[in-house]
């Protein structure tokens, strides 16, 4: 049985999504803001969560923010009727695992979770350190350091590096891309990738790193250090 957070401060979608997780076997903890959200993470254990992202007080990318910087690490799904590219993105950077927008079905919101909890049980535990040329990641405080100096990477663009730093030499596709870092290539746009690879290159060329992102036609994506 898993523990699933459920977070909507409409009481009526709320209690259909808890009673639709309950009845696939899970054990729901409901709630209707953000304050109430952290709480509970701060006194359970949690294996994902689904949480709304327009909430009184507190969005659910404040939530999530949160979370992962209180080292919560499970699942976020967001759901929400905001579906501007943008929006995604901004979620995503915030620290969710996927995104769901309005109107969806329980059954979608159902298989995403369970896809979810299915990546987590076979993902293997990470290196607390890995380090490439003059790049030092810090995978337990999601901390990067180039030359020495701290430089700041949102959580995607973090983990992202991180794939390409421990699969190097070797290039890797963008649909392992969306598998390891967004958790699905099935719902996302592959193009999203094509974007924060853009991004990791920016951050990495402004601290002068030794560590580049090269591009492998036909295949993805290789980290390249020097030895």
């Amino acid at each position: 049985m898993s523990r699933i957070l459920v977070v909507d401060d409409d009481p009526e979608m709320r209690e259909l999504v808890a009673a639709s997780l309950a009845d696939e076997g899970h054990d729901v903890t409901a709630v209707g803001d953000g304050v109430a959200a952290l709480i509970e993470a701060g006194r359970r254990t949690f294996d994902a969560a689904a949480v709304d992202v327009m909430l009184p007080e507190m969005t659910g990318f404040e939530i999530c923010r949160r979370l992962r910087e209180s080292g919560r690490t499970f699942p976020v799904i967001l759901v929400t009727a905001r579906d501007a590219v943008d929006d995604r993105i901004f979620g995503l950077d915030s620290g969710a695992d996927d995104y769901l927008t309005k109107p969806f079905s329980l059954a979608e919101l159902n298989a995403r979770i369970r896809a979810q909890l299915r990546r987590q049980a076979t993902v293997p535990t990470a290196p607390a350190m890995v380090e490439a040329g003059d790049v030092q990641l810090d995978t337990t405080a999601v901390r990067a350091r180039i030359g020495g100096r701290t430089v700041a990477f949102s959580v995607k663009e973090f983990s992202l590096l991180r794939f390409l730093l421990v699969e190097a030499p070797e290039p890797v596709t963008r649909a392992a891309i969306l598998t390891e870092v967004w958790g699905s290539a099935e719902h996302f746009d592959p193009t999203i990738v094509d974007q924060y690879v853009s991004y990791v290159r920016r951050k990495l060329a402004g601290a002068a790193s030794t560590v580049t992102i090269a591009t492998v036609r036909g295949v993805g994506y290789r980290a390249e250090a020097p030895e």
